[in-house]
């Protein structure tokens, strides 16, 4: 059985994380590829919002008896085999996982671009997430 404290703890911080990002000033993207402080909050909280996100998948499978997965990417796609999330966003989460893995482990330079695009439209899927959560557990 899931616990209760622990999922709202981690979707507490997630949020944190993602209210950070909606708030930052990034105004254009001429703007944004100039401020290297803007970039550097903007990846410390995406990478934030994405691992508590992964924290939550972890914590559910484990506490569920699902199968352990071998991958960060393959949490989702358990979540989504067992019912937990939908394949769109399933498919949206593993993208997210991706985009951690290149600001965590420096694998080569960041299109900035697409950084921008994401604080702009993706960071809703990290919400819908944790919406997905809330509603599966009635949080």
């Amino acid at each position: 059985m899931v616990d209760k404290d622990v999922l709202l703890a981690k979707i507490s911080a997630a949020k944190k994380h993602l209210t950070r990002l909606q708030r930052l000033p990034v105004g254009s993207f001429r703007v944004f590829s100039e401020d290297l402080n803007t970039q550097d909050i903007a990846l410390f909280n995406l990478q934030l919002a994405v691992q508590n996100c992964i924290d939550i998948a972890s914590h559910i499978i484990s506490t569920q008896g699902l199968p352990a997965p071998g991958s960060t990417n393959e949490m989702f796609y358990c979540l989504e085999e067992n019912g937990y999330i939908d394949r769109p966003l399933c498919e949206k989460m593993v993208k997210a996982v991706g985009l951690r893995n290149l600001i965590v482990h420096e694998y080569g330079k960041l299109d900035l671009e697409r950084i921008y695009g994401i604080l702009d439209n993706d960071v809703r899927d990290l919400d819908a997430f944790l919406k997905a959560v809330i509603q599966k557990f009635n949080l």
